[in-house]
């Protein structure tokens, strides 16, 4: 289940260049692509003539152009040439596709993704410790950028990711502690925007395995290493938080879970570091972070159901599981205002395309367009789940 009218990190911005970037979003595809003043645009990536990808296309000036039969979208989503037509003939009303909100920000390109009008959306997340910026940067610090895939479904992911007490088992391995399992109490910090929640954090000390190795050096222990304080959290809809505070310095990490659809995620992370900070040190960097996605996998993926139970009560929940919980209610609340959008499926999904719904639809774009927008739309929007 998406989540809609929400600020979405799908991609990294150093990964739109030049020409189009296909990203897929919950069973749709969108296409990203920059102007010629650097700007990051975001569309649904169908043509509305033959269904074409314009993800295969190129950008033409500041358009996007389809591989079928050269239509030209800008960043409006209106079709401004159609190739085939003679000189001066009309271009259709319907000849647009839906286009969204885009803000490149943090290291990630931030896709508002619904229908809301600009004032009824919730702020764009903001990163705790990150300048507000188009890249990833924290004075003093390195940052290193990566990908890992699940199959699994980008709610389990998330969750995962701020489940403090898995760590002493799944990552017995590296840096959990199975000798030392207890969660001590701890207290969330939720933040909240004209209304809406815009993040959740919590902070505890974990106690680390005995160091080894190099590490052993670094700490001049006898097999002890203090507690490490540790921040997590998560900031709706896709981002997950975390930090830890070894004594060599800090590390942050950031990851946006982007649903590729209800049973694959694609994490896309951005880990910076205020020690080692030269350039040699990044493969290290990003090794270790993918080690313990790696370790994470098999759990997560083996969860059963695939998908979270709607009912909170359908699987147990404890005191260290109070950052879970706090994401449940913020995604139940949600779709309680029919804010959920299901996954296209089934045999009509193989002969109609469906998008996800834009601001365009419900008139938060001025174009001069007579009577009822939402007719003039060749695809449809998916529709607003049933609540639970």
């Amino acid at each position: 289940m998406l989540i809609k009218d929400q600020w979405y990190a799908i991609e990294f911005g150093a990964a739109v260049g030049a020409g189009p970037v296909r990203v897929p979003v919950h069973g749709h595809d969108l296409v990203l692509y920059r102007s010629s003043d650097g700007t990051v645009h975001a569309h649904s990536d169908l043509c509305v003539h033959r269904g074409g990808a314009l993800s295969g296309g190129r950008v033409a000036g500041d358009c996007l152009e389809c591989p079928y039969h050269g239509w030209q979208y800008d960043p409006s989503g209106r079709c401004v040439k159609i190739p085939a037509n003679r000189p001066g003939a009309p271009i259709p009303r319907k000849a647009r596709i839906d286009t969204y909100p885009c803000v490149e920000r943090y290291g990630f390109v931030w896709v508002f993704l619904g229908d809301a009008p600009e004032q009824d959306r919730p702020p764009l997340p903001a990163l705790d410790g990150l300048d507000d910026a188009p890249e990833a940067r924290r004075e003093g610090c390195r940052a290193v950028t990566g990908t890992f895939e699940w199959q699994a479904n980008y709610d389990r992911v998330l969750e995962n990711a701020v489940d403090i007490a898995h760590t002493p088992f799944v990552h017995a391995g590296s840096f959990g502690n199975p000798d030392k399992p207890q969660i001590h109490d701890f207290e969330l910090a939720e933040e909240r925007d004209n209304g809406h929640l815009v993040s959740v954090t919590a902070t505890v000390d974990l106690d680390p395995p005995a160091p080894s190795g190099l590490w052993a050096k670094v700490y001049r222990t006898k097999g002890e290493r203090p507690p490490v304080r540790t921040t997590t959290g998560f900031y709706p809809p896709n981002v997950s938080m975390l930090i830890v505070r070894p004594p060599l310095g800090e590390i942050r990490l950031y990851t946006a879970a982007v649903p590729v659809d209800e049973h694959r995620t694609v994490s896309k992370f951005c880990m910076l570091r205020d020690f080692f900070t030269g350039k040699w040190a990044d493969r290290d960097s990003i090794r270790r972070t993918l080690k313990i996605f790696a370790e994470d996998r098999a759990t997560v993926e083996g969860q059963r159901p695939e998908l979270l139970p709607f009912d909170l009560a359908a699987e147990l929940h404890v005191k260290s599981d109070s950052i879970q919980l706090a994401y449940r209610r913020w995604r139940q609340g949600c779709l309680d205002r029919g804010l959920g959008l299901a996954a296209p499926s089934g045999p009509e999904a193989g002969h109609r395309a469906w998008v996800i719904p834009s601001p365009a639809r419900v008139g938060d774009s001025d174009d001069g367009d007579d009577g009822d927008r939402a007719d003039g739309w060749v695809f449809p929007a998916v529709a607003p789940a049933a609540a639970e």
